[in-house]
């Protein structure tokens, strides 16, 4: 171990490809909030469009149609991302994406809205397990927790920076349609960098694969040839290729990718619920108007960078590239403020709640990004990565669907008091199971 970090020279080359790398797969996820929001902020002109007969319900089943899309895809795009390789799923979908966002701007029916929200649901899946799949390929696992750390900012980011791009469009044109048209047209432009500055991994440039490049491949030689010495059988997914369907129903069957996408499951939920009930219930609570609790539930996005890399560092620094551990910590301490969340707010200062939601975005950020990602990659293996990546978040989407909708019912009967309850349980269960998991490693580190 020793030997191969002291021989270990930074290539130029290499590092510039890296950071590039980074770069556009960021730009690209972060790029595709763009035409995710805009359908949230158009509703609001669309409702006082007399050309527009949508009501309230039928927007909603838009959005219904969009998570299913997006839940749809996560499956199949992460299992093709393994099979064809990141840039044409994704070109694939930063397309699709862009299509749609300009056929809902020239919509006006439900029917037409429904379809092309499905075709946008399915487009947007098509980035994250794929574009996790390629910081696989430039960045080895010792890394790998604080640069998936910085790397997923790109969702909490696009997520802040989405919606008021679609709503200035649409304030400065007047006209709500073109909350869909200059995000879809932006959107075009991130298209065209990504077409021509990604690279799908270090060797479709003549350059050596990461493990070779950072001394790890030596590492991973040592620990076979130990085992063999040990009589310890080899990891079937080890000598299987790539995109081959044995990979992946390899990494289908892998009871730790199984076990985080059932424990995403019961996260995703109570990120979704807060994303598209938060201003209401700020609303309901405080009684103040659109604009207000609008600002107020935006601290809970606000704490989203900040969580992610927190996650990345103690990950990789204080645990040994363990994810359980702070994913573990920082559940177990969302659920007991969920439980006190609606007493808290029922304080009626803009102050508290803003703080509150900020706590909140900070604790879920955190374990959402090394679950949905750093973790993911790392139990999928590079060869995996795409598929372990879509099993997991698909199962989390299908959360997600839970939290966009279910809330609305338990409004009714239990009251906010009853939907933070019902999301702090969800997020307890969770939090158990990465606890059960808490030293859990990849078969390829040791982690010392």
């Amino acid at each position: 171990m020793t030997t191969a970090k002291s021989t270990f020279k930074k290539n130029p080359k290499y590092e510039l490809a890296r950071y590039k790398a980074f770069g556009i797969s960021w730009l690209a996820y972060a790029g595709f909030y763009l035409t995710r929001a805009s359908f949230s902020v158009a509703k609001i002109g669309i409702a006082d469009d007399p050309n527009v007969t949508l009501t309230l319900e039928q927007m909603g089943i838009i959005d219904g149609l969009y998570l299913i899309g997006y839940a749809i895809g996560q499956f199949v795009w992460g299992i093709l991302g393994d099979k064809f390789g990141t840039k044409k799923i994704v070109l694939g979908g930063l397309t699709a994406s862009i299509i749609a966002g300009f056929a809902m701007g020239v919509s006006s029916i439900m029917l037409a809205f429904g379809v092309f929200a499905l075709i946008q649901g399915l487009s947007q899946s098509t980035g994250w397990a794929p574009l996790a799949k390629n910081i696989t390929k430039w960045f080895s696992l010792k890394e790998r927790g604080v640069v998936m750390g910085w790397w997923a900012t790109n969702y909490t980011i696009g997520g802040l920076i989405g919606a008021p791009i679609a709503g200035l469009a649409a304030a400065y044109f007047l006209d709500w349609r073109f909350a869909f048209f200059i995000p879809a047209l932006i959107l075009l432009g991130v298209l065209v960098l990504f077409y021509f500055i990604q690279v799908n991994k270090p060797e479709d440039i003549g350059l050596l694969p990461i493990e070779e490049y950072h001394k790890e491949i030596e590492l991973a030689e040592e620990k076979k040839a130990i085992e063999e010495t040990n009589h310890v059988k080899e990891s079937s997914s080890e000598s299987l290729d790539e995109g081959s369907w044995q990979m992946t129903l390899s990494v289908i069957k892998n009871p730790m990718v199984l076990l985080l996408g059932t424990m995403y499951f019961f996260l995703k939920p109570t990120r979704y619920a807060i994303l598209f009930w938060g201003p209401l219930f700020i609303s309901d609570t405080l009684g103040t108007g659109m604009v207000e609790s609008a600002f107020v539930n935006a601290a809970f996005f606000l704490a989203g960078p900040l969580s992610v890399l927190a996650g990345g560092y103690a990950s990789d620094k204080i645990f040994g590239s363990r994810r359980m551990p702070y994913a573990a910590i920082s559940m177990l301490l969302l659920s007991v403020l969920l439980f006190f969340f609606n007493d808290l707010a029922s304080i009626h200062s803009m102050t508290v709640s803003a703080a509150i939601l900020f706590l909140a975005g900070f604790l879920i950020y955190g374990p959402d990004s090394l679950v949905s990602a750093t973790a993911a990659v790392d139990f999928g293996t590079s060869k995996g990565a795409s598929t372990a990546s879509g099993v997991i978040n698909g199962m989390g989407s299908i959360g997600a669907i839970v939290g966009g909708t279910i809330p609305g019912f338990f409004k009714v009967t239990w009251g906010w008091d009853g939907v933070f309850i019902l999301m702090a349980g969800s997020v307890l269960i969770a939090g158990l199971l990465m606890v059960a998991k808490w030293n859990a490693l990849p078969d390829n580190v040791d982690g010392n």
